[in-house]
Formats: structure tokens, C-alpha cells, sequence
């Protein structure tokens, strides 16, 4: 691996692979006309936009005082919530921070932070130190996303339920927005335990698999693993909204792409490779496929110099002696070089470091060139061994629903009966506030029947409804049907016990009463 690793990104022959004029280029000094990005390339460096999975509400934050020279920012938080903030308007990113923390009453911030969009599209973390107008270009309005920052290596670590719900919420959004991929039957499992973390036990008599419809777990989510998620669900009876959550942490720990924070990179030989910065060291990966894992402890220098992120790392050779191998990663430019340098910065810090360092670097420090950039937060360690308070409250979002896909059916065929479906399976919707309504963004579409749905196969589709009494060819229709598929027969009859008729109190209570 070391040898592919030094051949592909090996300091001795980048130069082989310099044009002419970025060779002149480099003799004088100058820095010259830095080369377009590659389409692909700055396809794969955009961030997925964040997924809201909850329904939030809005809120305003005054500034204080009475000073008419305000920056307004608006930050959305992982439960949904729209909070806009009125700060002072040579205010530094801190202020911003400090405000919102206030607001959700989190102790555990070391985490978290807030992100935001360049006008390249482009995420980058906001530097609590500086001002804010000086770093977003796009406003004002501002508009940023708080979001975990540094994935927990140990999720058990985390002392209040608070931060652990947040961490749920990250990671949901994270499967949703196919950042985080993980397998078929660990999907299930996960959503699994989401559902009994918000609507509690499975109760079959007044929960089916059309219910888990209305939520969105996995970007690839059939009915087929709706009806999974439902069986799953039912296995995790007993179990409190904490324990499904720190349950679902605990499988999340250990998926491979967890907490992993992708860059894209060019090898000398010009094609594209990804570092991902995780609480172990740096993986390499060239598409899918990890070639390569720089440890922290290894890495004894780590610079950057233009479009140039240069890393020494120790390895023992085969006779185990220590071997100083130097390896040059290119950019596509001198900023998006600069980002990745304070990323992995900010990362070895984290969770290498019992104390972050300050002062002017030293000879032998890991930091020697590049920016007078040093990690100004606590470390991981700081972050667990802190003093706790003794008891925290907070509310749980509802998760944003949909229609089911029952619903979406009928309405491909018949319009105006998905909306007395509707109407009928929500009699109540008036009552609840606005942000909690039914929503769907054009991110996430209705559901729809794999083929067009013909007259005959409308019987086992939609049971009726409006009181009207099924015919002998209807039930002739519906059994032909169930013959045929039984997954799918058991799944349409708890739709029916669901929706024939007024919904019982208990139903009401259970189900309406979450959203």
C-alpha cells in the first residue's frame, strides 16, 4: 500500500507531471492563473443540502438594545427550526454561536457548529472568531445550518440525551441525503428504532406498514422495506425513546463512512482521490474503494503552500525501522487547499489532543507553515471529562409525514378520492400548528405505483370508503389478489382496518396526537 501511496502522490515526481508554464511559474515565484476546476470534480466537493427529517417551527432572536445598525442571520437547526438572529453588525461568529446555543439550552457544544455556503456552493464551517459579514458572501440575510461538527468516537461518551437526540437527527439526514450509506438490513434496523423512539411500542391493532410510509428513512425506501421496518419494530418493544436512540447510535458507530468528512483531491498522475478526515487519521480513497489510512500518530508534519497539501507521515520499513515518506495532495485551488489544511487541523486537535496548543508554532510542532490558523476549541477529551448538570428537559421534534403511499396510489387513479382519503384520514388537522402539517419539498416526491394502475387492479388498491358496501366482484377481485402476493394482501388489509370507517380514540391518540 505505502508503495502505490508514494508512486501516486510521492513529493520526488509531481514535478514530472507539471506542464511547462506552471514549472516557469514555480522558478519565479509568481502564482499565476490557477486552471478551471474540473466539472466532476466540483460536482463531488459540493455538500449535500441538509435534510430536514422534523417539522420545526420559526423564531426570532431581537438583538439587544436599541441599535439600528443590525446583521440579521437566519440558522436552521436539526429539528427544522427557522431561528433568525439580530446581532450587531460588526459581530464575530462566537456571538451567532452563543445565541444559538442559549436558545436549544445545549451544555455539550463542543460538537457542533455552524456551516455555510460560499457563492461556489460549497460548504464551509464559520470561524468563531472572526466577523461574520467578512466570511459570507451571500447576504445579508445569512443563512447557515448548525450541525455536528465532530462526529463522537464514542457515542457512549455523550452525558445528556440532549446531544445524543441531535446526533440522531444529524445522522438521519445524513443516510437520508446518501452521505452516510449503509446496508439493507441495517436501514431497517435504524429506522426501526426511530419509529420506537417517537411513537413508542408497536401496537399492530392500530399501527401497519402504511404508517411507516408517511416517514422517510432511506433515499431507496420500498414497500417492501416498509413492511421490514414494521416487523423490525415490533422486535423493540419495551424500549424507552433513550435506549432507541443510544441504540441507534451504537449501530451507526460502526459503519464505515461514519463521521467521515470527504475532500476531493488530485494524485500526480492527475486523476481524482478523495481524504477523508476521521477521529483515526486520514483515509484515501479512490472512488469507492479505500486505498490507503494515514494514522495520526504517523503524520509528523502536515503544510500547505498554495494548491499543495503536503503530508509526512513514519511508516517501518521491512526490516522495522522508521522511513519518513513525504506525499503531495493538489487542489483545485489555493482556498479550496487552504479549507482542507484547517479541517484537518481542527480534526487532529480534537481528538489527539487532551489540550489544544497555543503560541506561535515551534520547529517540531505538527503545524509548521502555511497560516498562523491553530485550533481554538477544546479537545475531545475536555468535551467527556466536563462537569454535568444535574437535570436537562427538552421536547422532541415529530418527524415531517407525508402521505402514505396508499394515498399517493389512489390519487394517480383517482383524485378525488385521495382527497376524501385524506380529508378522512385526518380529521383533526386543522388543530395542529402550520409547521406541523403534511409538507412535502420537491426533494421528496409522492409516492407512486411501479406500473399504471388499470380499472381492475383498482379494487385491492383502494377498500371504499364513504360508506359504500363492497359488491360480490369487488371481494372476488380482492381474494384473486391476495392469491397472488401475500406480503402485499397483509399490508393492504391493516390499510383497510386503518382507514375503514371513524378512527377509534386510541388510534387518535397514538398517531395524531405525534404530529
Amino acid at each position: 500500500m505505502m508503495r502505490f501511496l508514494r508512486r501516486t502522490f510521492g513529493r520526488g515526481s509531481m514535478r514530472r507531471y507539471q506542464s511547462p508554464g506552471e514549472r516557469d511559474r514555480r522558478g519565479r515565484g509568481g502564482i499565476g492563473t490557477l486552471p478551471q476546476p474540473h466539472p466532476h470534480l466540483h460536482q463531488q466537493q459540493l455538500h449535500h443540502v441538509p435534510t430536514v427529517v422534523t417539522g420545526g417551527a420559526v423564531v426570532h432572536i431581537p438583538a439587544a438594545g436599541n441599535s439600528k445598525s443590525v446583521l440579521t442571520c437566519r440558522v436552521l437547526l436539526l429539528d427544522g427550526t427557522d431561528v433568525s438572529v439580530d446581532l450587531p453588525k460588526n459581530a464575530k461568529g462566537q456571538d451567532l454561536f452563543e445565541q444559538i446555543l442559549f436558545h436549544l439550552d445545549l451544555v455539550e457544544v463542543d460538537y457542533f457548529g455552524l456551516q455555510y455556503m460560499d457563492t461556489e456552493q460549497v460548504a464551509h464551517w464559520l470561524d468563531f472568531t472572526k466577523p461574520i459579514k467578512k466570511q459570507i458572501k451571500n447576504g445579508p440575510p445569512y443563512t447557515l445550518h448548525f450541525r455536528i461538527k465532530f462526529y463522537s468516537s464514542e457515542p457512549n461518551n455523550l452525558h445528556e440525551e440532549f446531544t445524543r437526540y441531535l446526533f440522531v437527527l444529524q445522522l438521519r439526514q445524513d443516510i437520508l441525503s446518501s452521505k452516510l450509506k449503509c446496508l439493507y438490513d441495517v436501514s431497517v434496523e435504524l429506522a426501526a428504532y426511530c419509529l420506537q423512539a417517537e411513537l413508542g411500542d408497536c401496537d399492530p391493532p392500530d399501527h401497519s406498514p402504511e404508517l411507516v410510509s408517511e416517514f422517510r428513512f432511506n433515499p431507496k425506501q420500498t414497500e417492501a422495506m416498509e413492511l421490514d421496518i414494521f416487523q423490525k419494530w415490533r422486535e423493540f418493544r419495551g424500549k424507552s425513546p433513550a435506549q432507541a436512540e443510544l441504540s441507534f447510535l451504537n449501530k451507526c458507530k460502526w459503519l464505515e463512512m461514519y463521521g467521515v468528512d470527504m475532500h476531493v483531491v488530485k494524485g500526480r498522475d492527475g486523476c481524482d482521490y478523495a481524504l477523508g478526515l476521521t477521529p483515526t487519521g486520514i483515509l484515501v480513497f479512490e472512488g469507492p474503494n479505500k486505498i490507503g489510512l494515514f494514522f495520526w500518530p504517523k503524520i509528523t508534519r502536515m503544510d500547505f503552500r498554495k494548491r499543495k497539501l503536503t503530508l509526512v507521515v513514519v511508516e517501518d520499513d521491512e526490516q522495522g525501522r522508521e522511513q519518513e515518506h513525504t506525499f503531495v495532495f493538489r487542489l483545485d485551488n489555493a482556498k479550496s487547499c487552504k479549507h482542507l489544511w484547517k479541517c484537518a487541523v481542527e480534526h487532529h486537535a480534537f481528538f489527539r489532543l487532551r489540550q489544544p496548543t497555543h503560541g506561535r508554532a515551534g520547529k517540531n510542532d505538527f503545524v509548521r507553515l502555511g497560516s498562523r490558523f491553530r485550533f481554538s476549541g477544546r479537545t475531545e477529551y475536555q468535551a467527556t471529562h466536563g462537569r454535568l448538570r444535574r437535570t436537562s428537559t427538552f421536547e422532541r421534534r415529530p418527524s415531517k409525514r407525508y402521505p402514505s403511499r396508499r394515498q399517493s396510489t389512489v390519487k394517480a387513479s383517482n383524485p378525488a378520492k385521495a382527497a376524501h382519503l385524506s380529508a378522512q384520514n385526518n380529521p383533526d388537522a386543522n388543530i395542529y400548528p402550520a409547521q406541523y402539517k403534511q409538507n412535502i419539498p420537491s426533494a421528496h416526491e409522492h409516492w407512486h405505483a411501479a406500473h399504471p394502475v388499470q380499472p381492475a387492479q383498482q379494487l385491492h388498491l383502494a377498500y371504499p370508503v364513504g360508506g359504500r358496501k363492497p359488491t360480490p366482484d369487488d371481494w372476488t377481485a380482492r381474494k384473486l389478489s391476495n392469491s397472488r402476493d401475500e406480503n402485499y394482501s397483509y399490508v393492504q388489509e391493516q390499510n383497510r382496518k386503518n382507514s375503514g370507517g371513524a378512527p377509534s380514540k386510541m388510534q387518535h391518540d397514538n398517531l395524531m396526537t405525534t404530529l
